[in-house]
């Protein structure tokens, strides 16, 4: 086996090492490959201003790549701990220890050289809002964003000694189910006070919208390990990402006495759209898309985040948003199930909130911890 660094002749076996490994599974559908590389991209990734990533391909004896990984270091969240941590992210590999453990003890020894004691992963070199941790149960068609994986991964990581820091629990609504009966009477209480207002995003407000976000989610996650502010050019990014499929009415803002609140941001599954284009968005991949935006209905939705400031808690505004969005929802008469976001399992709140709307649950991954004891010397050698 060789592994080597990406560079723009090996970029193209960074992501078609997929297709290898997904060509028997009927649930996998391939990212598109524009957004994968854009994580590498530092002119569209803010996230290399105050960071560094690399990647690397494994070919097999036969020249095939049968894997990949890629290493990061936030600069801003490296050291917010006691143990400098890195990340890697990006893993794919065929079901063979030997390989996966090439790709590790590579990830791990440049994170190792620039200081780190420690990997999580698999995590993105970006926000947790995608391509975050693995896949640990409900092996089923992915949401876009969502990390997705063959179930022998979990052996892959655990063998090689990572241990999970964290759980991510993702849950689902029936869309065309009622709320459980305690859930409508709150949201329609609060929707009654007079100090309180909601409202739908509306791109020709866009700073405004954009700076309620960021003044919402770096209040209501500040308190959390590790947090990072968000910044505007990371939300610029992220929303420029949502555009093509993005619906307003199915982004929602809560006000209080006209101070931001809370926010519920939920978009069409583009997984429904992309199957068949094999990653690629080129002119042909473009008008299959549209093609597949006309004739296609959408027929599944993601909250891909949500979040309320610390003062607005137990205030019932998140149960008013649901309605709202449910509202329109219903209206298009084509939406069957709504996905909430993941939370870790240390988010007690939002997790209670999901049970309140009566959601089931859906999928989880876990997000990994390997601990670095130094410079790997032996490459039959692993911290358990």
């Amino acid at each position: 086996m060789r592994i080597v660094e990406v560079d723009r002749k090996t970029k193209r076996d960074f992501l078609n090492v997929t297709g290898f490994i997904y060509e028997q599974d009927p649930n996998w559908i391939r990212p598109l490959n524009r957004d994968i590389e854009s994580v590498f991209d530092p002119e569209r990734n803010n996230f290399h201003s105050h960071g560094s990533c690399t990647r690397w391909v494994l070919y097999g004896e036969n020249g095939r790549p049968i894997g990949r990984i890629a290493s990061f270091i936030n600069e801003k969240k490296a050291r917010l701990t006691d143990i400098p941590m890195g990340g890697c992210g990006f893993f794919e590999c065929i079901n063979d220890q030997t390989a996966a453990n090439l790709l590790f003890d590579t990830a791990r020894e440049w994170l190792s050289q620039r200081g780190m004691s420690a990997m999580e992963g698999p995590v993105n070199f970006g926000e947790n809002l995608m391509w975050w941790g693995l896949l640990i149960e409900g092996f089923t068609m992915p949401y876009y964003g969502m990390n997705y994986n063959p179930p022998y991964y979990r052996s892959l990581f655990e063998q090689y000694g990572f241990a999970i820091a964290y759980e991510q629990i993702s849950n689902r609504i029936d869309v065309n189910a009622p709320f459980p009966q305690r859930f409508e009477k709150i949201a329609s209480w609060v929707a009654s006070k007079k100090n309180n207002s909601f409202r739908h995003f509306e791109p020709r407000h866009f700073d405004k919208f954009a700076h309620d976000f960021m003044d919402i989610y770096n209040d209501g996650w500040k308190d959390f390990d590790q947090f990072t502010p968000v910044t505007s050019a990371s939300i610029l990014e992220n929303f420029n990402q949502m555009r093509p499929v993005m619906d307003n009415n199915l982004i929602w803002y809560a006000y209080v006495n006209d101070d931001p609140a809370a926010f519920l941001l939920v978009l069409p599954d583009i997984n429904e759209l992309i199957a068949g284009l094999n990653g690629r968005l080129d002119l042909i991949g473009k008008f299959k898309f549209l093609w597949n935006k006309k004739t296609r209905k959408h027929r599944r939705l993601r909250a891909v985040i949500m979040g309320t400031k610390e003062q607005y808690r137990n205030h019932g505004l998140e149960s008013t948003l649901f309605i709202k969005l449910k509202e329109y929802v219903l209206s298009l008469h084509q939406y069957e199930e709504l996905e909430l976001s993941w939370v870790g399992d240390f988010n007690k709140k939002m997790l209670s909130i999901h049970g309140a709307t009566g959601a089931k649950p859906s999928k989880k991954h876990a997000t990994y911890r390997y601990i670095i004891w130094g410079l790997l010397k032996n490459p039959e050698s692993h911290a358990r």
